[in-house]
Formats: C-alpha cells, structure tokens, sequence
C-alpha cells in the first residue's frame, strides 16, 4: 500500500492534510459564527454559506485555467498565501454586529475561495503528474486513495478542535457550553430588545423561536417570550449570573462566543503555515514534474517533465476525452447530490427523527478517542502482514496489541454504556473515520482483482459508486418506512449503517474519480479539467437542497426512494456508454479517434 510510491505523493498528501484541516476547522462553526456574531437568520446563514460553497468549489476551474497558462506549483503557493490572508481576517477580534465587521467577512470569504480555487486542484494535478512515469503508472489509483485518505484525517479531527476552542473562550468568560442553543437565544434576546419587541406575525424568526419553544415542551400558543426571556434567564443563573440584564448577558455571551470562533479561524492560519512548510521543505521530491511555462519558453529542454514526454494527441483523440470526461461529469453531479445530503436531510433525520441516545457497540462510535485507535490499528494490522522484516512485524503487532488495548479500555472504563443528548452532528464523523478506515481494505480489494487482471476500470467505478449509494439508501427507506410525519425514535443504527455504505460508494467513485481526471484530461488542460471535477461539485452541492425543500411535505421514505431513483439512473446511463468511454479513455491511442468520439457523442444524445 505505502511501498513504492514516490516521495513526493506523501509530501503533497500532508500538504493538503495540513490545508483541509484548516477549512474543516471554520466550515465545523461557521454558521453558528454567522448567527451568532452577525445575528443573521437561517435564511442569510443559507444563501451566504452556499455562496462560499458554491465559490470554493467553483474558482478550482479557474484556477485550473491560469495553472495550465502559467504554472501549478506557483499557483499552490499562491493559493495558500491568500487563503491565510483570508482566515486571519476572520480571526481579527472585530466588533460583534458592525458594518466593518461584515465587510470584513465577505472579504475573508471571497479570499479563502479564491485560494482554495488555486490550491486545490493543482495540487491535485501535481500528485498525478508524478504517476506519468512508467514505473509508477500502475500505482496511480492507490495513489489517489492515499491522497484522500490524508484529506479526511484532516476533516476528521477538525470540529473537534474548532469546538474545543469555541468552549474555552467560553469558559474563560464564565459561561456554560453545554446550550447549543444558547448563542441563537441570546441573539433573539438582542433582535428583539430582551424579547419585548416580538417579529411580525407569520416572519420565518417568529416561526422558529415557536418552534424552539414547542421543542423545548411549550404548549401550543403559549407565551414565546416569557419561554424565551425564562430559557435565557434559567441558562444565565446556571452561568453564575442570576438576575442580571438579559441583553448584557446576551451580549457578553455573544462576544465570547464570537472570541472562541476567531481563535478557531487562527488555528486554520496555523494549518496552512504547516502545510506551506511540509510543501516548501519536501520539494525536492516533486521538483522534476513542476512546469514552468516561462521557462519552457527560454530553455525547452530545461524544463521537460515527465509530462512533457507523453505522447501528443490529435485533436480527435483530445476531443474525445474532453466529452468523456465532460460525461462523468453529468453523473457525478448527481452523486455530490445526493452524498451531500449528510449536512441537509440527513442531519435533519437525526435530529428528528433518531433517538439521541446509543448503548452497546454502537455508543464507541461517539468517541473520538476509540475512533482514532481503531484506524491505527487497521493499518498496524496491514502492516503486520505486509512487513518484510521480523523487527517491522514486531513494530506493527505492539502498535496494534496497543491499539486493542486502548479500545477496550474506553469501551469497558470510560464511555458510559449508554450515551445520551446525541449532538445531529456527530454522526458527521463517521464519514470521515469510515474513509480513514476502510481505505486500505478498498486498496487491498482492487489490488487483488488487478492481479487478477479483472479490476475495473476507472467510470466503471463510478457507476458502481452510484449504485451503492443507492443502496445505502434503500436502508433508509427501509428505517423510515414506520414513521408518521417527520418524528421518531429511529435507532443510530440506520444512520450509522448509511453512512457506512456511501462511505463505500464514495470511495468508489471520489478518489478514483480524481485519478481519472488526472490520467484522461489532454496536457494542456489538466488544471482545467480538474476544474470541472469541482465544478460539476459545485453544481451537485446546488442540488443538495431540493430533498429539503421536500421535508415535511410528502412521506420520509418517499424522498429517499427519489435519491435512490437519481442514483440508479445516473448509474444506468454511465453503464450505457461504458464501452465507449473506456475505448476513448483507453491508455492506448489508436488513430482512428475520430470514431470514438462519435459513438461516445451520439450515445450521450
């Protein structure tokens, strides 16, 4: 797995581990930042997180563009520059509800998709650069698997370290942070001057302090703002405050909720100073597949490169992958769709329709801390048998014996046997620890189909990964199928047992879906191509809201059967021009191209 790949892939890796850290450290609390510093709705909160959203996967197309002009590893530095200026921006202790403030988040916002549209898919380019030799083409896919992997170490300990920042910050103030209510109520006290100054009737506000309410077991029709102004005046007397102006003490809270954010978003400029310092120190690993347009020009010979010396395409040949690549990208826009439900209708299934309390084996998923000595012993145990050597299987086996060790100890002394008031968001982690996890099982699999000589090829992957995504939804339409309305008491278990297999199609269908972009696009428009990759994410992330818009107004099960449906027909029309997408693809490049590109063009029509 780790054996024979070139250095510069794990250089490239930790490099992008060290930046991904940062974004999913701010993106962990970025909407309770904007309600909390700005006082904004979750209207605004909405438009303007898919905005940033739809910028950060977007500018990877533009990005990619000046790359192919210019050059790629210049771009990376400068993406990571601009986007340290971005997040420290965000982490300057501005005033709590200014204009200035507000000018100075969109700022940092525009700058970080802007860096990110630099970094991102040039780096990305670069890892398959280096697989253009020979000797390491074969390895590519492996390579890609690793590269994402590293990706998701990052986002998995992310929000954990966001969150532990955020509550320090509020300790230090003398306030409790057990509320994830707390900031909301304390900007309604603010919005409505200590709740006496009630939003107009039928106003999305008032609609969400009554549902607050109801939640929190007000009657139908009560009193909200006695409810409201009694929750925030009960939260101040457990803070030590008893008695004390509810709208000062909104505000402290607010400040230093906002405080505990910004120290988060400096934690993200410390990320991306690690990973400009692992980028910049292990250059010399992938020195010789930078390209350099300016030098090319003075010294053509100077500068040639491992991707320099592939053979030249035709027009035909770089028209036919372009349509290929353009094909799979259609597809996966419905996958982000419907993978992306984890921050929309799933999220909201957990909230409301699963039981917020977990005991058995299930309850150790919930701790970081077993989390992470599970994955490291997986790869102990890969290692134990991989090893060529007495010392490294010894090395392997206490590391794992260890790991064992640790995990039992949690599960036995430490993680209660039964883990109540479940946050919604914690079932998010499990995506990440699944990737880290079951990575090199997905590596040894298609490893032992290669030796076979049966491993799929690239978009055959992905149309695999767009049936088990479908799968993995059949499981919860099978765990909705009992509910009335949009409430329940469902076990974790159908949510942790979904996120499973999506984990499953998605790395089937992301990682391999980057190596195929990275091995297909012509030369001359790999950054580009890249691009479009994120593009088409972009558009699928788009997309992700519609399912929500449905909640609440047919059955549960109904809007899963309608994912799985996008699934299983995005997955048929793939396997429909599989034959020509692998024959325009093809490693070989036959002349008559023309052909090919034909039949791949009329099949799509």
């Amino acid at each position: 797995m780790f054996k024979n790949q070139p250095a510069g892939l794990y250089v490239l890796a930790l490099a992008n581990t060290g930046e991904r850290f940062g974004y999913y450290t701010m993106l962990a609390i970025f909407l309770f930042y904007l309600q909390a510093k700005f006082g904004f709705d979750a209207t605004w909160t909405g438009q303007i997180f898919s905005i940033f959203l739809a910028l950060v996967y977007f500018m990877p197309l533009i990005g990619g563009w000046l790359a192919d002009k210019w050059s790629f590893s210049k771009c990376v530095v400068s993406g990571i520059a601009v986007m340290f200026i971005g997040y420290a921006l965000m982490s300057a202790p501005t005033p709590v509800r200014s204009n200035m403030s507000m000018m100075i988040l969109f700022a940092a916002l525009l700058l970080i998709s802007v860096g990110t549209g630099l970094f991102k898919g040039n780096l990305q380019v670069m890892v398959g650069d280096l697989y253009n030799e020979q000797r390491y083409a074969a390895k590519r896919d492996t390579a890609f698997s690793l590269f994402y992997m590293a990706i998701n170490l990052g986002s998995m300990y992310a929000p954990g370290a966001a969150i532990a920042l955020k509550n320090m910050a509020l300790k230090s103030g003398g306030f409790l942070t057990s509320d994830p209510m707390a900031a909301t109520v304390s900007n309604w006290c603010l919005d409505t001057d200590n709740f006496t100054n009630m939003p107009a009737a039928g106003s999305d506000q008032l609609k969400a302090m009554t549902d607050f309410a109801i939640e929190k077991g007000m009657a139908q029709g009560g009193d909200v703002a006695a409810f409201l102004s009694g929750y925030l005046g009960d939260f101040a007397s457990a803070c030590g405050q008893a008695g004390a102006s509810l709208t000062q003490f909104a505000t402290d809270y607010i400040t230093a909720f906002s405080t505990g954010c910004s120290y988060a978003f400096a934690l993200a400029c410390g990320s991306l100073i690690v990973s400009f310092l692992i980028y910049f120190l292990g250059r010399r690993t992938y020195a010789h597949i930078i390209r350099d347009k300016k030098q090319t020009a003075k010294d053509p010979k100077a500068a040639q490169t491992s991707t320099d010396k592939q053979p030249e395409l035709t027009p035909e040949q770089t028209k036919a992958r372009v349509v290929a690549l353009l094909l799979v990208f259609a597809v996966v826009i419905f996958f982000w769709m419907v993978f992306h439900q984890n921050g929309q209708t799933l999220t909201e299934f957990a909230k409301s329709c699963t039981a917020n309390v977990s005991s058995s084996w299930t309850r150790i998923g919930f701790n970081l801390g077993a989390l992470t000595a599970i994955w490291i012993g997986v790869y102990a145990l890969f290692n134990l048998f991989q090893s060529a050597t007495a010392k490294a299987r010894a090395i392997s086996g206490a590391v794992l014996a260890v790991c064992v060790g640790v995990v039992a100890y949690l599960a036995l002394d430490v993680i209660p046997s039964e883990i109540t008031d479940i946050d919604p968001a914690a079932y998010q982690q499990f995506n990440p620890f699944y990737v880290v996890a079951l990575t090199p099982f997905s590596l040894a699999f298609f490893g032992w189909l290669a030796k076979k000589g049966k491993e799929p090829s690239a978009p055959r992957k992905i149309g695999y990964g767009m049936v088990m995504a479908g799968i993995a939804y059949c499981v919860m339409v099978m765990g909705s199928l009992t509910l009335v309305g949009t409430n329940g008491a469902m076990s974790p278990n159908w949510l942790i047992s979904t996120y499973l297999l999506l984990t499953f199609a998605e790395l089937l269908l992301s990682p391999m879906g980057i190596s195929f972009v990275s091995k297909v696009a012509p030369p001359k428009l790999k950054g580009a191509m890249m691009g479009g990759w994120f593009a088409a994410t972009a558009v699928g992330n788009y997309l992700v809201s519609i399912p929500m818009i449905l909640w609440g107004k047919i059955p549960v099960w109904t809007i899963w059967a309608i994912l799985i449906a996008l699934c299983l027909l995005s997955a048929l029309f793939i396997f429909s021009i599989m034959k020509k997408l692998e024959a325009a693809t093809s490693d070989d490049t036959p002349a008559p191209a023309k052909a090919a590109l034909g039949t791949v063009e009329d099949d799509a029509i």
